[in-house]
């Protein structure tokens, strides 16, 4: 497979047009998707879609994009399967305004972002920029995000459907292409029609370094621990008063540290505090609690009410509850059941002349649900780096390598079909 014989787009004149369309989430916001600019790259991708011939191409209400690539192979019994990528970027680091830059011939110099110079991406700083020595890097100007999670995946995808279109040679069975907004907040697929997609297989394209995929995801739950203190007139309130906000603002300083994000690492989960709100009465603590083993979360949630409790001690005034909620699972447990999911793709990556590696994800993709909803999902790598930051990046050579990826995983499937 030459990727240099494609013509009309590229992958990366495809990326630098999504990264200047601001999709970023809302987490605040209840309507669906959270925002509605994230359906303005949905119609784009929609008319570019159906620009080279899939006419089923579509945006629906809830501002998901679906497509199919008809089966052009004689054999009747290939399976069904998906590429899906997320059309969000993080409420973390603003979106609007991108201004996408192309740094030619990488040779490991500091890359000084022009609209912030305090913006530096330096090698030491970035542990696999060392392989990317030669290559042509992406980045943004320094103010905002580049949007490489996951509008590199998005790219990715488009230009293997544009690829598939344009080379009949490339034997496949049917395909579906599938774009959801609102990954970043944890409602990627609350709205997938899985009748609809009627696949057997999927892969997200939303992983780091080229040649890795990830088979399993951190399993989730959130937590809401809700404070009631003792209120009185400030002026009045010796030996009275038990302020909610200081009582969470112990109960977080006692969390320990080998259980929180900045402690952890690799097979290690945590218990991370997002966002406090309150007043002297009542205040509230909003956690996210990450663990790749299911029984583990429990154990985490024990850890937050035995610290409130011994916090407490001292307030005896005040009470507490914590509710605890799932987010998803560790999609790792169905990806089991379909070995050869995860296999072809790693023969995918190994006959576009990539080393596979299989990895753990430190987080969660559309896949982990999907997993669970009967599509068996799991991630393959987009390029993307140093993501929900100014100084996000991707290589071109990895998001080409991406697209070969995706076109190795059709044949394959057509292959042993």
């Amino acid at each position: 497979m030459n990727y240099n014989s494609i013509a009309e787009f590229t992958v990366t004149s495809r990326f630098l047009r999504y990264v200047t369309v601001d999709t970023q989430s809302d987490p605040a916001s209840f309507s669906i998707p959270s925002t509605e600019k994230q359906k303005d790259l949905g119609h784009i991708l929609v008319k570019e879609l159906m620009a080279m011939g899939i006419d089923d191409a579509h945006l629906d209400e809830f501002g998901y994009v679906y497509a199919t690539i008809p089966a052009n192979t004689s054999k009747s019994n290939v399976p069904v399967i998906c590429f899906c990528s997320h059309m969000d970027t993080a409420p973390d680091c603003s979106g609007t305004g991108v201004k996408p830059i192309v740094h030619k011939n990488y040779q490991g110099a500091d890359i000084v972002l022009p609209d912030d110079p305090s913006e530096i991406i330096r090698l030491k700083d970035h542990a696999d920029l060392k392989n990317q020595l030669g290559n042509d890097l992406v980045t943004a100007s320094g103010t905002t995000l580049l949007g490489a999670d996951n509008k590199a995946g998005v790219a990715e995808i488009m230009d293997a459907c544009y690829h598939l279109i344009n080379h009949p040679e490339i034997k496949h069975g049917k395909i579906r292409i599938l774009f959801t907004p609102d990954e970043e907040i944890g409602r990627g697929v609350d709205k997938v029609d899985i009748k609809k997609l009627g696949a057997y297989a999927g892969y997200t394209m939303d992983g780091e370094s080229a040649g890795n995929m990830e088979n399993e995801t951190f399993s989730a739950d959130g937590a809401k621990l809700t404070i009631k203190g003792v209120s009185t007139h400030p002026g009045f309130a010796k030996g009275k008063m038990e302020s909610a906000i200081k009582i969470a603002g112990e109960i977080i300083a006692a969390l320990p540290y080998d259980l929180s994000p900045e402690g952890t690492e690799g097979m290690q989960g945590f218990v991370h505090p997002v966002a406090v709100e309150g007043h002297v009465e009542k205040a509230t603590i909003e956690f996210i609690i990450r663990d790749f083993e299911d029984a583990k979360l429990t154990d985490h949630a024990d850890t937050i009410r035995s610290v409130v409790n011994q916090v407490l001690q001292k307030y005896p005034g005040s009470s507490y509850e914590l509710e605890v909620k799932p987010q998803y699972r560790n999609m790792r447990s169905v990806l089991d059941q379909h070995p050869q999911i995860v296999e072809y793709g790693m023969e995918a990556m190994r006959r576009a002349g990539l080393q596979s590696k299989m990895c753990s994800i430190r987080g969660g993709t559309d896949g982990s649900r999907l997993s669970f909803m009967g599509l068996p999902c799991p991630n393959i790598f987009a390029g993307e780096h140093a993501f929900h930051s100014r100084q996000e990046w991707v290589s071109v050579q990895d998001m080409q390598k991406a697209v070969e990826t995706i076109l190795h995983l059709c044949m394959i499937w057509e292959e042993r079909g």
